[in-house]
């Protein structure tokens, strides 16, 4: 029999230590909702960027974000028709975060002093000190437009399923974009653009980014039934 006592250093100390040096890490989920979240995301922070200067085709004025922006909405589309309203309406609420985000640190950039030898503070505060304006018009448009956009396709396809999957990107985008639209350009740029032109500015960003949608429509229902393919629970 071991008389043999715990020394005082040791009392307290009865657990086993751990010999296991395995590297252990959390499994990677499976299926397409993580990159198609980030592309979503992505998209919208580039577009709020371009969104800041202002383009004139002719007597057509609109913002470089109308390059990308319309991909927000395709992308928005596959999330709500693969993924369901819940899970479009995270990935739109991150977006959200993460621009706001964008915004706070071009802020703090901005109101930063500047190092002795660098000379472009003023122009970095002619172009990306007007981000927080342009981001405030942007998510205020963006969540009415995207929350409706994904709320509008689920409930039409709650009343046709699988099919008529057109009516559902096409219906979804003329409210969402309609939306979008009107609230972004009056915040974002009411009183710089006026009068006629400034509903030139609204109609023309509206129909085109409406437009786009039509024209991609067979890209769009490529990337749908593929994400939908790839995604072992999505049961037809």
């Amino acid at each position: 029999m071991n008389n043999q006592q715990t020394p005082p250093r040791l009392q307290g100390m009865t657990a086993p230590l751990t010999t296991d040096r395995t590297a252990r890490h959390a499994q990677i989920p499976g299926g397409l909702y993580t990159p198609v979240v980030v592309i979503f995301v992505s998209l919208l922070l580039i577009s709020n960027i371009g969104a800041v200067k202002l383009i004139a085709f002719g007597p057509i004025i609109t913002d470089g974000g109308a390059f990308l922006f319309p991909l927000v909405y395709i992308t928005g589309d596959v999330l709500a028709e693969v993924y369901g309203l819940r899970a479009a309406r995270r990935a739109i609420f991150l977006g959200f975060t993460m621009a706001v985000l964008a915004a706070l640190t071009f802020l703090l950039v901005q109101f930063s002093p500047p190092a002795a030898d660098w000379p472009h503070q003023e122009a970095f505060e002619a172009v990306l000190g007007f981000v927080p304006r342009i981001v405030l018009a942007s998510m205020a448009g963006y969540l009415v437009g995207q929350l409706l956009n994904a709320y509008v396709l689920v409930l039409i396809k709650q009343r046709t399923g699988e099919a008529h999957l057109w009516a559902r990107l096409i219906g979804s985008t003329a409210v969402g974009e309609f939306a979008d639209t009107l609230v972004f350009c009056t915040i974002a740029f009411y009183g710089i653009i006026t009068g006629a032109q400034f509903w030139t500015y609204v109609a023309f960003g509206y129909f085109y980014k409406t437009a786009l949608e039509v024209v991609l429509l067979p890209i769009t229902y490529r990337v749908v039934a593929y994400v939908k393919r790839r995604e072992p629970t999505y049961v037809v």
